[in-house]
């Protein structure tokens, strides 16, 4: 089964056996290397947290709307989709986008900003790099290792989710470069798996988020009316409120954007493909980044999107308030377990020479819920 897989890959994938792992392991013939990657992020601790845990709404405030867990899924979906066109190596794919956001604080970005803050003069903290500590060496899951020992092509893509690393100071601070004894190559730009994993967490957030936003009251339909692209799709599907629910006319808009903007990825990456003449993955890893990328139509969009989103969703007031009180809770608990650390946490089982990045790690984990009720027990 394997062995027909890796014939019929396209050359600019990334091949079914990987290059290996820092831990030696048996092999399985039950699944290939990148399916058991998959595997592991979807048995981690962090991942099952994702599901309490803000994508824009704080998880306390609603049952449909998104958290972390809903995106990753929503995110792997469509990054299958684009990676089954292109014949590429779907399973690692699939494992960049389950993968991506592990390494969100509770109460999203607001809880980010306001560790980076705690962390300023220490290294300061970055979800994405928060990732691969967790993938490194925070899950505890083998007799033989710390982490999830997962491929080096795994971790190559998650450490260029958004593009090659020109500047390593923060993963040297936060990270320990040395770990990774050249098996890395941070310039070089990632693969076509990863790239795919990148471009489809676009999608989905700006997608999904407007749905969210649309659902929750945030902004209506007619907010939409100058937008390229969306303009067209929304006055289409508006003609059938009389005879639709306006939840399923906002589905059938999310539906068709998230169409719209898989038919131009599809486009956009094969002429670039072309023009750069990509032949193979040594061409891939070597060539200009990115090579999946949206037209500059597109590109507008999505910028155009993501602007709205910034004034209409994510600095509206209501959610300003909570991810308010999401920066006040992360700070107090920061500074409330560094006065006492044995009272909180296992000291023996963290950094004991890096105390703070332990109390960084910890709060990082936390779900919205375990962040909010430990806080009203400190204060």
């Amino acid at each position: 089964m394997q062995k027909n897989s890796i014939q019929t890959l396209s050359k600019l994938a990334v091949p079914l056996k990987s290059k290996g792992r820092f831990f030696k392991e048996k092999k399985t013939h039950l699944r290939s290397d990148f399916q058991r990657d998959r595997d592991r992020i979807i048995h981690s601790t962090a991942f099952r947290r994702l599901k309490h845990k803000t994508q824009v709404f704080v998880n306390t405030t609603g049952d449909h709307f998104r958290t972390r867990i809903t995106h990753s899924l929503e995110v792997a979906q469509i990054a299958r989709t684009l990676s089954k066109f292109f014949n590429l190596n779907e399973d690692l794919s699939e494992t960049l986008s389950l993968a991506h956001d592990l390494g969100h604080t509770p109460f999203g970005h607001a809880g980010e900003q306001a560790l980076n803050d705690c962390m300023k003069k220490l290294g300061g903290f970055d979800h994405n790099i928060q990732t691969l500590r967790i993938i490194l060496f925070l899950e505890n899951r083998y007799y033989e290792f710390k982490g999830l020992n997962l491929t080096f092509e795994t971790l190559d893509g998650l450490i260029k989710h958004n593009g090659p690393i020109k500047n390593l100071k923060k993963y040297k601070e936060i990270l320990g470069i040395k770990y990774f004894k050249n098996k890395i190559k941070f310039n070089s730009s990632p693969s076509l798996e990863a790239q795919v994993a990148s471009i489809s967490d676009d999608i989905a957030y700006n997608s999904h988020d407007l749905e969210d936003g649309l659902k929750s009251n945030l902004f209506s339909l007619s907010d939409l009316d100058n937008i390229p692209i969306l303009n067209k799709i929304v006055s289409k599907h508006k003609k059938k409120i009389k005879k639709y629910s306006i939840d399923l006319v906002i589905r059938q808009i999310i539906r068709e954007i998230i169409n719209e903007m898989v038919k131009d990825i599809i486009t956009t990456t094969q002429n670039n493909l072309n023009k750069n003449n990509i032949k193979n993955l040594k061409d891939v890893l070597k060539s200009k980044y990115p090579l999946v990328a949206f037209s500059n139509k597109m590109k507008k969009f999505d910028e155009t999107i993501k602007s709205f989103l910034r004034r209409k969703m994510y600095y509206h007031q209501n959610v300003k308030s909570n991810t308010n009180n999401g920066k006040k809770i992360i700070k107090k608990l920061f500074f409330s377990i560094r006065k006492n650390p044995n009272k909180y946490i296992n000291v023996s089982k963290y950094d004991k020479t890096n105390i703070a990045r332990s109390i960084c790690d910890f709060i990082a984990g936390m779900t919205d819920r375990y962040a909010i009720n430990l806080y009203n027990k400190i204060k």
